[in-house]
Order: structure tokens, then sequence, then C-alpha cells
């Protein structure tokens, strides 16, 4: 009985690392609340997620036996900032199609499975951008679409929409801009599954502090991503998932090619299961940025 029942909550992973919403955090970094000028951008993010344990349902405790989970996801952004001022700022726009490649283990329940796809599609009709002598600031609003298939443990769609609301910051501690704390803050409201589940309400929170060195920028990056509210339906529980990651990275923009590259590796430091197991483990991110 018991393997049935965390069989039944696995599903709840889906292709994701993260299972109370779409946004996988990490994807930012330093200056993650910088918005561009205006112009269309392409921005690619390649990221590898490999957990080598995931949480007991309801715990911080690892489940026993061999689980693992190895996630490789191409995410595509095309970003549009227009010339037009909305209340002082930029105005733009977004979407994204996300790809994946996701191989899941629970032994504990019984489950092998991997699967590969497109994601679930993000259209972002808001993106509102400030600039200071010494900030930036953005705020932006969009939906994730149930457009991908979800039908196994690890396809790459999560079998529900949601609407995520973005803000954050980013401050300039001495006039040249060398030296930069931000914070961005991802909040998604889900709506239910098929199945009935509707899963709780998640906080993702990006942090980064950069220092130009010459024409590269390195620093200290990490993220913290919270469940709101409770999952509800019949199978659903009162426990909460989280988990919280520290790394770092290194910017290098090759501004004759109007490309800027990134790259940034983060360890999870902590991770709580909610009503589906959680996995912890390691973010490797490389971020390929165009001015088309």
């Amino acid at each position: 009985m018991k393997k049935i029942i965390i069989a039944a909550a696995a599903l709840a992973v889906l292709a994701s690392a993260h299972a109370e919403g779409h946004y996988v955090p990490g994807v930012e970094g330093m200056q993650a609340a910088s918005v561009p000028p205006p112009g269309l951008y392409y921005l690619g993010y390649m990221a590898n997620y490999n957990a080598e344990q995931f949480r007991a349902p309801g715990s911080s405790n690892a489940l026993p036996g061999e689980n693992k989970a190895t996630i490789f996801a191409l995410a595509n952004r095309l970003a549009w900032i227009t010339n037009t001022k909305v209340l002082g700022a930029d105005y733009g726009m977004e979407t994204i199609v996300p790809v994946q490649s996701t191989s899941l283990t629970l032994k504990a329940a019984g489950l092998a499975d991997t699967q590969s796809g497109f994601g679930d599609v993000y259209l972002g009709p808001v993106i509102l951008s400030w600039h200071g002598a010494s900030w930036d600031a953005v705020t932006a609003a969009g939906f994730w679409l149930k457009s991908a298939d979800s039908s196994a443990p690890a396809s790459a769609g999560k079998g529900f929409a949601s609407t995520m609301l973005t803000a954050g910051g980013t401050y300039y501690f001495d006039a040249n801009k060398t030296l930069s704390g931000s914070a961005l803050m991802r909040y998604e409201i889900n709506d239910s599954k098929s199945n009935g589940i509707k899963p709780g309400d998640q906080v993702s929170l990006e942090w980064g502090v950069g220092k130009m060195l010459g024409k590269v920028q390195v620093g200290l990056v990490g993220y913290d991503q919270m469940q709101m509210s409770n999952d509800s339906g019949t199978g659903a529980s009162s426990n909460k998932s989280e988990r919280h990651a520290v790394g770092a990275e290194v910017v290098l923009p090759l501004m004759s090619s109007g490309v800027v590259l990134k790259a940034a590796a983060y360890k999870e430091y902590q991770s709580q299961a909610g009503t589906g197991p959680e996995p912890m483990g390691n973010l490797l991110r490389f971020t390929f940025v165009k001015f088309l």
C-alpha cells in the first residue's frame, strides 16, 4: 500500500525537478531583474539537473533505495522590448518554449521512466522595466499553458496551467555599475490537474551579487523556492515543498557580436517534500543571449 501511495505521488514530479509549479529556479542569476533596452532578443537557457535522492512526501528525509533524476532542458525564450512607455517603463512581451529530456528512477515506488519532448509553453503579454541612475526594476505577468504531454511520470508537461507574476530589482553600489545586487521573485498560481489535484501556489526567489572584473562579471547566486498554499483535492496533503540552493556564476559579454554568454552552477543544500516526493540535487546552467 505504501508503494502505491508513493508511486501515485511520484506522478506529480513529472518532467521537472520542481513539483509545485512550472518555473525552474536557477535560470536567472546576477542582475536577474535588469531588462535590456528596447529590441528583440533570443535567450537560450541550457540546464542540466541531477538528483541522487528524493525527499519522502511530507518530510526532509530521503526515500530509501536508489532514487534519482536527470533532466536536460533547453528553454527557448524570445523577448521583445518596445519603445512604448507605460507608467514610465519600457513595455515588452515574451514567450518561452522549453524542450527537455528526463530520466526518472524511484526504486522506492518501483518506478522508472525516460521521456523527451516539448514542455508547456509560456506566454507573457506584459513586461514593464524601469531604469534609474543606480537601479533597475521589472514587473511582468504571463501564463503557462497546459500544452504538452503529461501522461507519463517523466513527461515534459506538467498537466496543469498556471498564472505567473514577476517582480524584482537590481541596485548598483558604485557609479560605474561594477558592483551589483539583484533579487527576482516569481509567484505562480496553479490550476487543477485532470485528476482533480490542485497544486498549491509557489514562490521562487532568485538572487545574485556580482562584480565586474574587466569585461567579465563574476558573483554569488542562489535560489529559494517555497510552496505558499496547500495542495487541494483527493489525495492532497497539508505538507508544503521547498528547496534552497547557492552557487556561482560568470558572465562574458561579447558586445561586438551582440552576444552575452553566462554559466552558473548551483548546489541544493535543503529540500522539503510536499504531497509528492521531492528531489534534491545540483544544477548546471548555460545561457546564450543574442540581440536580434
